[in-house]
C-alpha cells in the first residue's frame, strides 16, 4: 500500500491563504520548483477538493503545451496532466480534466482502495477541508509542509477543526529562499 502524502504552502503563523483567499506571499525559485516536480513525479494519483481541482483545471491542463509558460511550469503541467485525478465534491456535476473523477463522498474505505491500487502514491495539494477531514479519519500519512518566512496575522487555517493528532518529524530541508520544508508523519501510538 502506498502513502496519502499532503504538500502544503503555509505561513510560520498556520495560514494557507490570506483573508480574501490569496496567495501571493508564496515565495518560488528554481530549488523550490524542482522540489515541486519531484513531489509530482513520486505519484500517480491526485486527490482534490472540488475548490483546488477547479482551480488547477483552469490553467494546468494547458500549461504543459504554451510556449510562453516557463519551462518548469510545462514539465509541472505535463506530470500533473498524466496523474489520475480524484475530486472529492458533491456539488461538481463533471470532472473535465484527463483521466479525472468525481468521488461524490469521503469515504474512508474508498480512500483505502485509492492507497493500496497505487503503485507510486496519492497526493493531495491545497483542499484544506479535505486534508482536515483526511487528518481527523487517520488517513494522512505524511504531510509536507512548505514553511514560508511570512507572518500573515490572519486567514484561512489549515488546521482549523482538528482533532488533537501527533506527529513527527521525519526531515527537514532549508530551501535558499528561506522556505523550509518540514516533513511529518502521524506519530506511532
Amino acid at each position: 500500500m502506498e502513502k496519502l502524502t499532503v504538500s502544503m504552502w503555509i505561513t510560520l503563523d498556520g495560514f494557507i491563504a490570506s483573508s480574501d483567499g490569496e496567495i501571493g506571499w508564496l515565495l518560488g525559485d528554481d530549488e523550490m520548483s524542482t522540489y515541486e516536480i519531484g513531489v509530482v513525479r513520486d505519484a500517480d494519483t491526485l486527490l482534490l477538493g472540488r475548490k483546488t481541482y477547479e482551480d488547477f483545471v483552469g490553467y494546468w491542463p494547458h500549461i504543459a503545451d504554451n510556449p510562453k509558460a516557463q519551462d518548469w511550469e510545462q514539465v509541472f503541467g505535463k506530470k500533473l496532466n498524466a496523474l489520475h485525478k480524484i475530486v472529492v465534491s458533491k456539488t461538481l456535476a463533471k470532472a473535465e480534466w484527463d483521466d479525472s473523477k468525481i468521488m461524490t463522498e469521503l469515504v474512508p474505505s474508498e480512500i483505502e482502495r485509492l492507497k493500496s491500487e497505487s503503485e507510486k502514491g496519492v497526493l493531495i495539494y491545497g483542499s484544506a477541508s479535505l486534508v482536515q477531514q483526511l487528518t481527523n479519519l487517520g488517513l494522512i500519512d505524511e504531510y509536507q509542509l512548505l514553511v514560508h518566512p511570512v507572518v500573515l496575522g490572519s486567514g484561512k487555517r489549515l488546521f482549523q477543526d482538528i482533532d488533537s493528532t501527533n506527529l513527527k518529524l521525519v526531515e527537514s530541508k532549508a530551501f535558499s529562499s528561506g522556505v523550509v520544508l518540514l516533513t511529518y508523519q502521524p506519530a506511532k501510538k
